[in-house]
């Protein structure tokens, strides 16, 4: 069974208030094709019942001021729900541009030991060489198998 690895994100989300996720979740929601139809379907169907269905006794006659109204109400709120995303993203961007620096600081500590190391090697080779070079070729190569 594999094992399932939390990072920051998850950590992140388990910590919203049900506030956040509501938003998030609305914000979501609005934001979709369904949403858009069902938008369309709603106002479409508003206009016939009121115009045609119920045309001697509509509750909203053309040129339909209560569906106007709720419209009214329905861009406010939308605003509002959209502002409280917008600035979770941000908290989420934050939290991600802090994540990618404090990784880039590990790797940058890891690189300049790997250099180090590599460093020390050619310094090693660079004397084994000199070594080589000192013995004097004819005593090199008799120590050759």
């Amino acid at each position: 069974m594999a094992e399932i690895k939390v990072n920051w994100h998850h950590r992140h989300k388990a910590g919203l208030s049900a506030g956040d996720r509501a938003a998030d979740t609305l914000r979501n929601g609005m934001g979709s094709w369904p949403f858009v139809g069902i938008f369309v379907g709603f106002m479409a169907l508003w206009a016939a019942v009121n115009s045609f269905v119920l045309a001697a006794s509509a509750w909203d006659p053309y040129p339909y001021i209560l569906l106007n109204l709720f419209l009214s109400m329905l861009a406010g709120l939308q605003g509002a729900i959209l502002l409280i995303a917008a600035k979770r993203q941000d908290a989420i961007a934050s939290a991600m541009a802090q994540h990618d620096y404090e990784t880039d600081v590990r790797a940058a500590a890891h690189i300049e030991m790997l250099m180090n190391i590599n460093a020390e090697q050619l310094q090693l080779l660079q004397e084994l060489r000199a070594m080589v070079n000192s013995r004097g070729p004819e005593e090199a190569a008799g120590n050759r198998p």
